[in-house]
């Protein structure tokens, strides 16, 4: 956008006007399209994909799943949408949480709100209006009062660092953006690069297809059992039943997933309990039960050794070969500071003898080549190469937009240093922005649907307040985003979480700076601090009803 002489914006024709422009179409924008509408705002969400979904729309690799079970990975704010759908399989698949999610989209007359197939490319603030204007790439130029970034922590896919992607002469498929029409690898030479959630998700069944899999491990990961099933009836009717208690213990607990809080420390009780502890959520496939076992499981090393040994334990008893089983055992970082999987048959797979591990901290990537894929050892030729490498977590999808606020400052710029906000929710320096789920909120150490509908609730509930009032703008003032951000590092500093490098803290980006990206203090802890905010007037945010106040 241009300047005018007396450094604002210029003024740019909007080709459409609107109260608030959603950008994401997922879990997030659908459910703040409904809220919203029922408000009486003129809400547009601008998605990406050919459908609702999200993540769910382009996550379609073999063996995609949800790692939160499926009777709590669902809407609350409907009862009537709770009883009415009911889920099939313990862990569902990403097609039958597409299927919800369309169903939910279908449900609530969602569809004629959204526009599909296209990106924002931008969206800036114009002070002397407190207006945004939001431009797309097929040419829209949008007036809002509020923009609300519903984009998803993990979108914006990453490929591996090295050279040569374009010789190679096969298919290279990214387990984030897979074709739908799917992939079939029946008699081909499959190379792998990647072992996080979805190269663990779905190798298993690749190798299955695959004449000879070879998998590239850079780091290995901790992986338990999903153990899924089919989900009987009677247990279904019965969470049904208990929707509503279920409902509040998720607000209020720890992870957004009700389980008793630990009273003990890990080395309060002898090894032999311990361990029974950990076979419990290890048989049960629930990594929260591990994770938060003890008191002290992800604080204190020596404590988060015994549960990261019981693991050990467990994959030296699935594989085979003994060197293969140590090469897959994670010891460079404590359990649960890289995302922790649930997976169906991973360590199993290397005992077949078309599967091959190459551990890339002995013979690190060189290149991709015409042939496949070259390592500081030796050329592996391919018929095809998967990329399980991740994403720009967290900021990606957000930086990806140029977001301009106050004097035309970047939001990519404010954040050089790492992503700064108050909540998770605000950004100083840009009115009426709203982040749902953003960096330094609970987010990604969460059952992302209590987090997402916390976020969406809370900053409707704010726009009525300011709709109510006459208010054009608020925007959080710097005190309380540094403030928040403090709060935010001290309380990861009290954990073990910045000892690992992950994409927690941003390391699995080149350059982009290390810090903790997620808020670790609790679902619930950080909803009573939103609903304390509120509840005192919405502290640390300026209201700002003139357009010569000067903002706080």
């Amino acid at each position: 956008m241009s300047e005018s002489s007396n450094g604002h914006p210029a003024p740019v024709e909007a080709t459409d006007v609107a109260d608030a422009v959603v950008v994401g179409a997922g879990v997030a924008g659908l459910y703040q399209l409904y809220r919203l509408r029922a408000l009486g705002l003129r809400t547009r969400v601008i998605e990406a994909g050919a459908g609702v979904g999200g993540t769910w729309y382009w996550n379609r690799y073999p063996g995609a799943r949800c790692d939160v079970e499926s009777l709590s990975y669902s809407y609350s704010f409907s009862p009537e949408l709770e009883q009415e759908w009911t889920w099939s399989e313990k862990y569902a698949t990403q097609p039958e949480i597409l299927r919800y999610l369309e169903h939910v989209a279908d449900r609530f007359d969602l569809r004629g709100g959204i526009t599909f197939d296209t990106r924002v490319d931008s969206a800036a603030y114009d002070e002397r209006r407190r207006r945004w204007l939001v431009a797309t790439d097929t040419g829209e130029r949008i007036d809002a009062q509020f923009v609300i970034m519903a984009t998803g922590c993990l979108s914006v896919s990453k490929a591996p660092e090295i050279p040569g992607a374009e010789s190679f002469r096969g298919p290279i498929h990214h387990t984030g953006h897979w074709p739908h029409e799917g992939v079939d690898f029946t008699g081909q030479r499959l190379g792998v690069i990647g072992t996080g959630s979805s190269g663990i998700q779905s190798i298993p069944i690749m190798a299955r297809q695959a004449v000879d899999t070879t998998v590239f491990q850079r780091t290995p990961n901790f992986s338990m059992p999903a153990g899924n099933r089919p989900l009987p009836a009677e247990e279904v009717d019965a969470m049904k039943a208990n929707y509503l208690a279920w409902r509040e213990g998720q607000r209020h607990s720890g992870f957004g997933v009700p389980i008793p809080e630990p009273t003990l420390a890990a080395f309060e009780v002898s090894e032999a309990e311990r361990n029974a502890k950990y076979q419990d959520g290890w048989d049960r496939g629930n990594l929260v039960s591990i994770l938060a076992a003890y008191t002290d499981t992800l604080t204190d090393a020596e404590a988060n050794d015994t549960a990261a040994e019981f693991i050990r334990s467990k994959i030296r008893s699935i594989v085979h070969d003994p060197e293969l089983a140590e090469t897959l055992s994670p010891r460079s970082f404590p359990v649960g500071t890289k995302r922790p999987c649930l997976d169906s048959g991973y360590y199993e797979t290397f005992n077949k003898p078309n599967v091959h591990l190459v551990d890339l901290r002995a013979t690190p990537l060189v290149e991709i080549t015409e042939r496949g894929v070259r390592t500081s050892e030796r050329e592996y030729e391919f018929d095809a190469i998967v990329f399980a490498t991740g994403f720009d977590a967290m900021t990606g999808a957000l930086t990806s937009v140029d977001i301009r606020g106050v004097g035309g400052v970047s939001l990519k710029d404010r954040w050089a240093d790492g992503p700064r906000t108050y909540l998770g929710i605000a950004v100083a320096g840009f009115p009426n922005l709203f982040t749902i789920t953003g960096p330094t909120s609970p987010s990604v150490f969460s059952n992302m649907m209590v987090s997402i509908e916390q976020h969406v609730d809370w900053v409707t509930d704010l726009i009525a307040h300011l709709r109510d009032r006459g208010i054009p703008a608020v925007d959080a003032t710097e005190r309380a985003e540094q403030e928040w951000v403090a709060h935010n590092i001290e309380v990861g500093d009290g954990t073990l979480y910045p000892t690992a490098e992950s994409w927690y803290m941003g390391s699995n980006v080149p350059g982009k700076p290390r810090v903790l990206m997620a808020y670790i203090g609790g679902v619930g802890v950080y909803r009573d601090k939103c609903d304390e905010v509120a509840a005192n007037g919405y502290e640390g945010f300026a209201f700002v009803p003139e357009p010569n106040l000067t903002r706080a």
